[in-house]
């Protein structure tokens, strides 16, 4: 039995997989410890002791960690001269044309950085050597800091890591090491001091909850998924903690790639709207990914999928602003108080409140009837909003809405529309538990003709960790002009990362003919700063394409040589897809009940999901209830039951 664990702000979500089927779960997450929600969950589900159990856990520990700045207490070890790189950076504004910026907090206490020897140039010489004073320096120096995690990030260690591997024997067993060298053998000495730096500040944490994890669940193995979309043993995980940073919607990702997949869509545009934030990514093929993401503002130069997050969810709190607006969002009501619908003590106005309030939900089915929702509780926090606003409850509350789907429609642009992608040519693919409420009304703003709500789209991302296969990634810099370079000296250092991810992934169990593996080159014209990531084939084949890139992401080529500036592989299990086609309802299409929907001038029917028939049509306005969400069928929208389960949703008339 596979079981999918997603941890999300406001649930917890469980796919179970046997030979009997899918079972899916929701339990109320627990933020302080989030393994007793999941031990919750695993009981319910009646699996606590079952010997053949495997588990695949996307976790939100480090994700909160850094985006609440609870890091441990962590000191940063550089060269000399270079403490204050992390805290200068890129010098970069947020805003441009602001001549008062907000002076924001070095995210590295000054007494906490020492500098040292160790220091080598560009080309591997050693400039200032690193001696025994300076390791016995570094030792007292840690001795009256006491911290729980050190950083480790000297010069072009990337090229020669004897002098960060010198200092990590020297330091105490009971603190929590990351080298640069480990972490991340790139350049860009502040990206890869700043992505060390996360990794210890909250790798222990990390490794503390998946060690109690582990313990909760044994003796089932406990994998995790990576934020580039592939799973690692919690053993290993725990060590390179900045790899989990978008754990959870990396697995939405592989789910929505995979349940696509059953009804031929290959181009998506994917949209999780959950409790608490919505995730937005673009799907051509094959998933983006990206080595230059930011997570609270700090670059984050590992890979990861490449989407557009933003604090619009169900539980995103509405309230009036000091000028008379509506605001919605990005604060969230989370799992306590939740909405206050959930009955456990919200008193703001939610996006939750706001549907039910609308009848967009249908109280008696939330969770298949398992948690009933409370009207009355969520228009008496609506009503503040609408005596403001002069206007009825159900008024105000249509505003809420409109006011999140802009919010989320922006999201999807700035994936889209602002990198020269035309989303015409996409399907919009919605999940999470809030997304088949809101999925019509963000493909009309962009003008999309068709969506797809999956089949167990509430647990999508759950769903997905059982879909991602295990695997591994490396990288080394080179910084060369690419025409000057022959194949072997680009396929010696790929060679030597392929038997590094072997012997990796051997460890875990998988044996090297079920690996596949990809090669690809970051590539730049000479001068350029940024890089584009290309597939590795041919030299020239290398230029012409990354040309093509340069082409489409900004508009323009030039004729400049072109830099080799990182080789890349990737390793992955090839492991056979697992089949989730849904076993669909036999017989004669089921009567619907009926609700009032507010705007509508008739009674809109009511189906539960699992009683829809194959190919059956339903023609909105219409709700759509199951399990472990609601779809609302706008008016003008047909939606049609494909035969693995998935519900395809089709434009049949505009305005």
């Amino acid at each position: 039995m596979l079981l999918g664990i997603d941890t999300g702000g406001t649930f917890t979500d469980f796919v179970l997989f046997s030979e009997q089927g899918l079972r899916v779960h929701k339990v109320l997450s627990t933020p302080d410890a989030p393994e007793q929600a999941i031990l919750k969950g695993i009981r319910e589900l009646g699996v606590e002791s079952c010997h053949d159990l495997k588990i695949v856990h996307g976790s939100t520990v480090a994700t909160n960690a850094v985006l609440e700045g609870k890091g441990v207490r962590t000191a940063y070890i550089t060269n000399r001269g270079l403490g204050d790189v992390l805290s200068i950076g890129r010098q970069a504004r947020q805003a441009l044309y602001d001549l008062q910026p907000q002076i924001l907090t070095p995210p590295i206490d000054e007494h906490l950085c020492i500098e040292t020897g160790g220091r080598i140039s560009a080309d591997g010489e050693i400039l200032d050597e690193l001696t025994d004073s300076d390791l016995h320096a570094i030792q007292k120096s840690l001795s009256e800091l006491k911290p729980r995690a050190v950083a480790i990030n000297l010069l072009f260690s990337f090229l020669d890591d004897r002098a960060e591997k010198a200092i990590a024997n020297v330091i105490p067993k009971d603190m929590f090491v990351s080298c640069s060298s480990d972490v991340l053998p790139e350049y860009r000495e502040y990206e890869r001091g700043m992505t060390t730096w996360l990794n210890a500040s909250v790798g222990p944490l990390v490794q503390c909850y998946l060690q109690r994890l582990k313990q909760g669940v044994h003796p089932a193995p406990l994998s995790v998924m990576q934020s580039s979309g592939l799973t690692v043993s919690a053993e290993q995980a725990g060590e390179l903690a900045v790899h989990l940073l978008l754990s959870g919607p990396a697995g939405g990702l592989a789910g929505a790639q995979a349940v696509a997949r059953a009804v031929d869509k290959k181009k998506l545009l994917s949209f999780d709207m959950g409790g608490t934030s919505t995730d937005v990514a673009l799907i051509d093929g094959e998933i983006s990914l990206t080595n230059q993401g930011v997570v609270a503002g700090y670059p984050v130069a590992v890979s990861m999928v490449e989407m557009h997050t933003i604090g619009a969810g169900g539980g995103s709190l509405a309230s009036i602003d000091a000028g008379g607006l509506l605001q919605v969002g990005p604060e969230s009501a989370g799992a306590s108080p939740g909405p206050a619908c959930y009955g456990k003590g919200g008193v703001q106005a939610t996006v939750t409140d706001a549907n039910l309030v609308l009848g967009r939900l249908y109280a008696d089915a939330f969770l298949g009837g398992e948690m009933s929702l409370d009207e009355q509780a969520a228009r008496q926090v609506i009503s503040p909003i609408a005596k403001a606003m002069e206007c009825s409850i159900e008024a105000a509350a249509e505003g809420i809405i409109k006011i999140a789907n802009e919010h989320m429609a922006r999201a999807l642009r700035v994936i889209s529309v602002q990198r020269g992608i035309d989303p015409r040519e996409f399907s919009l693919i919605s999940f999470g538990g809030a997304g088949g409420l809101h999925v019509c009304a963000l493909a009309e703003a962009l003008s999309l003709q068709e969506a797809l709500v999956p089949v167990h789209g509430g647990v999508l991302s759950a769903l997905g960790m059982l879909a991602a296969p295990r695997g591994r990634e490396y990288a080394r810099s080179m910084n060369v002009l690419l025409e000057e370079m022959r194949s072997e000296d680009i396929n010696a250092p790929i060679a030597t990362m392929l038997k590094q991810g072997w012997q990796a992934l051997a460890a875990e169990g998988v044996s090297e003919d079920e690996l596949l593996s990809e090669s690809s080159l970051d590539l730049c014209y000479q001068g350029q700063s940024s890089s584009l990531n290309v597939t590795w084939n041919t030299i020239s084949e290398a230029i012409e394409n990354f040309h093509n890139a340069h082409q489409q992401r900004y508009g323009h080529r030039l004729e400049l040589p072109v830099e080799l500036v990182t080789v890349r592989v990737r390793l992955r299990q090839n492991a056979s897809a697992l089949d989730f086609v849904t076993t669909l309802s036999q017989g004669k299409e089921s009567e619907p009940t009926y609700t009032t929907v507010y705007g509508e001038a008739t009674s809109v029917p009511v189906y539960q999901r699992e009683q829809l028939i194959e190919s059956q049509r339903l023609v909105g306005p219409a709700l759509i209830t199951e399990k472990v969400s609601t779809t609302w069928l706008a008016k003008g929208w047909q939606a049609e039951l494909h035969d693995s389960g998935n519900l395809l949703l089709k434009r049949i008339e505009s305005g």
